[in-house]
């Protein structure tokens, strides 16, 4: 990676007029504020604050190298942007260290970023042999190594068949486990051999045979649905009145948990049989899109990586309340 790359030619947003269109009008007033959530290389955080010149932004990443870049990239707007090392659950404390209160707008593109795939020796592709890893902050927390070769088989196929919806995560698991015990797993190609050899032959047609593997590990490892599950509660909690919350997920259950959030916001929590609607049952979210919305056929020709993306976006109505009850999504184990 050259020291004078700023990231903005290694990744094309995904979707990014439409998360600028749904985000700048709820961020027009003087001192607004925008999280961008998952700031990644930055390409989304700046289209914001071009669009929005009255605001200013708050990127948030887990991943160091990331922030590194973002912050070469949007060095030219001084101030109006800040970038915290944090992971996007702990946006209550980003925003109370900052002396933020509430926010105009929040942005999240969840998933693997380019440029954690793009880096070989992050362990997150399957298509090059590399340490195997898949942490998004390398800085800490196990990685996907100590998942493959100290798991039992019985919790390695639980989380290959939950997280990757693998049909073959029994035979998989049995194979990693066989493998591990002549040498431990140390390298993404040794596991694609391993993926490869479990699955039936004719079962590998239609796409990479470890590709569910490999995103069930990385959910595993960075307990991508554990915290999704906790941040997108607490951003709806961040969100001024007039506010935007825009969601960007790449696999269905991301989708899941951000659909069953939003709209469970966007009704109201008043028992059933209640006379009257009393304010405090009020929804908080007024949907900003009718279902899923999907990215264009021109658009995913040109970024593959917009093929699966699933955008859901919500305005904040009113001022929380405490009687609704937390979202129970059912997708974490």
């Amino acid at each position: 990676m050259a020291a004078t790359d700023s990231g903005a030619e290694r990744h094309v947003p995904v979707l990014l007029q439409r998360c600028v269109d749904l985000l700048a009008p709820a961020a027009t007033a003087s001192g607004s504020v925008i999280v961008d959530a998952t700031l990644g290389l930055g390409g989304h955080s700046e289209a914001l604050l071009a669009a929005c010149p009255e605001a200013r932004v708050i990127g948030i990443d887990r991943d160091p190298a990331a922030l590194a870049l973002a912050r070469t990239r949007l060095a030219h707007v001084g101030d109006r942007f800040v970038a915290v090392h944090a992971i996007y659950d702990e946006l209550p404390t980003v925003l109370a260290d900052l002396d933020v209160q509430h926010v105009q707008g929040i942005l999240f593109d969840l998933g693997v970023s380019s440029l954690q795939i793009d880096e070989a020796d992050r362990g997150f592709s399957y298509m090059t042999d590399a340490p195997l890893d898949m942490r998004m902050d390398p800085t800490t927390g196990p990685s996907a190594r100590e998942v493959v070769n100290d798991y039992p088989s019985e919790e390695i196929e639980r989380i290959l068949r939950r997280f990757g919806e693998e049909r073959y995560a029994r035979r998989i698991a049995e194979r990693i486990v066989h493998e591990r015990r002549d040498a431990p797993i140390l390298r993404t190609g040794q596991l694609v051999d391993i993926v490869r050899a479990a699955i039936p032959v004719r079962a590998q047609q239609g796409g990479h045979p470890a590709k569910r593997t490999f995103q069930a590990l990385r959910i595993e490892v960075n307990a991508e649905l554990r915290v999704w599950e906790r941040a997108v509660e607490v951003a709806i909690e961040a969100l001024a009145v007039g506010g935007r919350i825009v969601v960007l997920s790449y696999h269905s259950l991301e989708d899941r948990i951000t659909k069953r959030a939003l709209v469970t916001a966007s009704r109201s929590s008043a028992p059933e049989g209640l006379p009257v609607e009393l304010p405090e049952h009020a929804p908080t979210l007024r949907l900003l899109t009718r279902g899923a919305e999907e990215a264009s056929a021109q658009e995913q020709a040109a970024n593959p990586r917009s093929a699966s993306v699933r955008l859901r976006a919500a305005e904040r109505i009113r001022p929380s309340s405490t009687t609704r009850s937390p979202v129970t999504t059912g997708v974490t184990p």
